[in-house]
């Protein structure tokens, strides 16, 4: 829509902020916004089904959440078009990483300038930080209604259920060892780059009429209904981290940073950081070796080779005769 007048004066005058929105500088503002739109969103989701609904008289008890199954598919489904919407708003400017696995894995794999590695993570974790500042400032009657129903402050250690809303915890299944939420953590965060990267490839059954990114909120809502009660699929270390401070500047301490509950778990906080960060470049490396070097390798076959000792395509004039072949 080249007929919108830009807000700022540098833009529509071709200024000297000119190059810098035009550039890094607006990648990041557009890896901020996406991101805030994903947590706003997708923790948003999360504070309906735990705090909003049961609170409003919606729910079976002023404290129920989780009867059936169809509470996960609430939240799923959030998450699904949480990320769909984020990467339509920041695609066109930055590619809508929206997560530092991401970033990361496209800077291993896809040339992505390690340069913009530190900044891009930056803007990914600021983002969804006020994000979930958005989702606290919104639904802060709802979650302290809560709390007060079912007799615990934020902070104490059962008040996980309202601290889900911004963060990821590990079941107690785990009985607090770190390493199975890792490995789990591993395995999401490597479909969710895997399919991203099957995705975007157009050397693969591309996907027509912008709708990739629908189809890659389809990828996280799968791994959501997959692989998602046994640590919350965060697969996304801005998306847990950013919320988490948040949580701990909002009053849930030690349960939010450094994510500690006595006799549950502790220090758990690196985990949804360390194990998407690793699981992400196994999944664009997964891909690569399965099908993108498959693709490769019929794209080059397809094509003739150039004649020994030359570069240029069949057809084409040798270099320096295009012009004389031209006025022949």
């Amino acid at each position: 829509m080249s007929d919108v007048t830009p807000i700022r004066s540098s833009v529509r005058t071709g200024g000297s902020g000119l190059k810098n929105v035009g550039g890094l500088w607006g990648e990041l503002l557009a890896e901020f916004l996406g991101t805030f739109v994903l947590i706003a969103f997708g923790d948003g989701v999360v504070a309906m089904a735990v705090a909003a609904l049961p609170g409003s008289g919606r729910a079976q008890t002023p404290t129920t959440i989780f009867l059936a199954s169809g509470d996960w598919l609430l939240i799923t489904w959030g998450w699904a078009l949480a990320v769909t919407m984020a990467v339509y708003v920041a695609g066109g400017v930055s590619g809508a990483h929206i997560n530092p696995a991401v970033t990361l894995a496209f800077a291993v794999r896809r040339k992505f300038p390690w340069s913009k590695v530190g900044p891009y993570m930056v803007a990914q974790v600021a983002g969804a930080f006020v994000g979930a500042a958005l989702v606290l400032l919104n639904y802060f009657p709802a979650i302290d209604a809560y709390n007060k129903a079912v007799g615990v402050g934020r902070g104490d250690p059962k008040s996980n259920a309202t601290f889900s809303i911004f963060a990821t915890f590990p079941a107690p299944f785990f009985n607090g060892n770190p390493l199975g939420p890792l490995v789990d953590q591993i395995i999401g965060t490597m479909f969710l780059v895997m399919l991203i990267a099957a995705i975007i490839d157009l050397r693969n059954t591309a996907v027509q009429a912008n709708l990739g990114p629908v189809v890659v909120g389809f990828a996280v809502a799968a791994i959501g209904m997959s692989f998602g009660a046994n640590a919350g699929y965060a697969i996304n270390p801005a998306r847990d981290l950013g919320p988490r401070l948040l949580a701990w500047l909002g009053g849930w301490g030690q349960v939010a940073m450094p994510g500690t509950v006595d006799g549950s778990f502790s220090w758990y906080f690196w985990v949804p950081i360390v194990g998407p960060l690793v699981g992400g470049v196994i999944g664009v490396l997964v891909y690569d070796w399965f099908i993108g070097d498959v693709l490769h390798a019929r794209d080059r076959l397809a094509k003739p080779a150039p004649e020994p000792g030359r570069t240029r395509e069949p057809g084409q004039p040798e270099p320096g005769r295009a012009g004389s072949e031209a006025a022949g």
